[in-house]
């Protein structure tokens, strides 16, 4: 099963250029709803094996990105195509609701 991919200020820029869509969870290991979230996320790393990069970025160790992108609330899953964001998701919702967001870039 594939696992998340670690998302850091360090290889964003990399993760991007990607030729699949990209879902970031911004995250803590503080946050509750963050916790909540985590492992649907990491269900949706195995199941878009191939179709989609699935990554978390820890917005306590990698802060350029985070306000890069003006993330002020967690989680918060941005989803990018082509280097921009297309979608975006503030909350823990369920998985159908990332699921639909994912399947709508593929």
């Amino acid at each position: 099963m594939a696992k998340t991919l670690e998302i850091t200020d360090a290889n964003f820029e990399e993760v991007l250029k990607s030729a699949h869509p990209v879902l970031v969870d911004f995250w803590a290991e503080w946050c509750g709803p963050c916790k909540m979230i985590g492992p649907i996320v990491e269900e949706l790393a195995g199941e878009y094996e191939g179709k989609a990069v699935i990554g978390k970025l820890d917005v306590d160790s990698n802060p350029e990105i985070t306000m890069k992108f003006g993330v002020r609330s967690i989680p918060t899953l941005l989803i990018f195509k082509d280097g921009q964001i297309v979608d975006k998701q503030i909350g823990a919702v369920p998985k159908s609701v990332l699921s639909q967001k994912l399947e709508a870039q593929l």
